[in-house]
This record gives C-alpha cells, sequence and structure tokens, in this order.
C-alpha cells in the first residue's frame, strides 16, 4: 500500500487504474492469452472478480450478488469495484476469519490480500492486451522485500509460478515480476 494512501483510497486508485486497462479492450481482446499460464485476458478480470466474492463470502460472511464477467467485463468491473469500495468506505465492524490468515478487520484483510492482486493483475492485463504497465518501483520494491520474506508459503499455496530469472541489475518490477512467477518480458 502506498504510504500516503488510506486502505481505501489505495483500493479505489488500483480499481480505476485496472478499469482504464479494462476499458481499453476491444471485444475480441478477451480471449488474447495472458502472462498467467492458460489464462486468457477475460480469465484475469474474472479472476479478480470471483475469487474476492467468494472470499467474503466464505471469510467475511459478505453476500455479494453474483456477475457474469463474460457477459460485461467492463461493466462488471464497475459494479464489482463499487460493491468492493463499499466495504472499504463503511467496514462496519466486520471482520475476517480465515485459517490462512487469522482474525482480521475486512479492510485491513482486504488490502493485505485483494487490493495487491488488483495491482500486479494490472499489469497482466495490460501485457494480455499488448501494452504496457509501470507498477511504480517504491511499491515494487517493498512488495518484493515483502513476498521474500515469506517465499516458502507463497511457494506452497501454489498461487504463484515458480521463479523467473531476471538480472541482477533488473528494475524493481522486472525483479517483482520474476518472484512472482511471470516472464517481465513477455508479449502477446
Amino acid at each position: 500500500m502506498s504510504a500516503e494512501l488510506s486502505r481505501g483510497e489505495q483500493h479505489a486508485y488500483d480499481a480505476a487504474r485496472f478499469a482504464e486497462i479494462v476499458g481499453s479492450a476491444a471485444p475480441g481482446d478477451w480471449a488474447r492469452p495472458s502472462p498467467v499460464a492458460g489464462w486468457t485476458a477475460l480469465d484475469v478480470v474474472s479472476h479478480l472478480v470471483e475469487w474476492s466474492r467468494g472470499f467474503l463470502q466464505g471469510s467475511a460472511g459478505v453476500e455479494l450478488a453474483p456477475l457474469d464477467v463474460a457477459a460485461d467485463p467492463a461493466g462488471v468491473w464497475k459494479i464489482h469495484t463499487a460493491d468492493i469500495q463499499g466495504l472499504f468506505d463503511d467496514p462496519a465492524s466486520r471482520m475476517v476469519s480465515n485459517p490462512h490468515m487469522g482474525d482480521k478487520p475486512l479492510d485491513v484483510a482486504l488490502s493485505e490480500i485483494y487490493t495487491p492482486d488488483i495491482w500486479m493483475h494490472s499489469w497482466d492485463l495490460a501485457r494480455a492486451l499488448g501494452q504496457d504497465f509501470d507498477l511504480g518501483a517504491q511499491r515494487a520494491a517493498a512488495m518484493l522485500a515483502d513476498a521474500a520474506a515469506m517465499e516458502d508459503a507463497m511457494r506452497a499455496s501454489g498461487q504463484f509460478g515458480p521463479r523467473v530469472e531476471v538480472p541482477a541489475d533488473a528494475s524493481p518490477q522486472d525483479q517483482l515480476l520474476g518472484f512472482i512467477g511471470r516472464d517481465p518480458y513477455w508479449k502477446s
């Protein structure tokens, strides 16, 4: 999370940047491959919408209406973002109870696992659409330092691919992408 932004502001910022990428896609772009092995551009959007809604229901008892991402990715992203932003704006003392992260306030849990997922998957979607995306050197370096401290747990989760080696002098963004299993030089 950027030090100058609150949890809710960071989510709003990252979700808006992702919305710009989603909005740039032409209807035929959704079948394009993404840097995530076996995923299309549409799968990137579907992942962010579906896992977070399932997580909220299972770990916090928050019921959000199901959404059909394939029918209207840009429209669904707007609805989804509004739903999640509402939870940041009015957490109502909601708690997350999850065996992997324990008990935490809902806004804290979302800012630890969901907001960074939007941020990192923005690169995936941009690359799938043939665009570049700047994660920001300072934020990438901070995330890499945090992730390196829990690498064994991350790798064991199955949510990250094997590390992709990058040059020692690679940018913080390229180092982070390689760490999480992405080829920073991938092109669609």
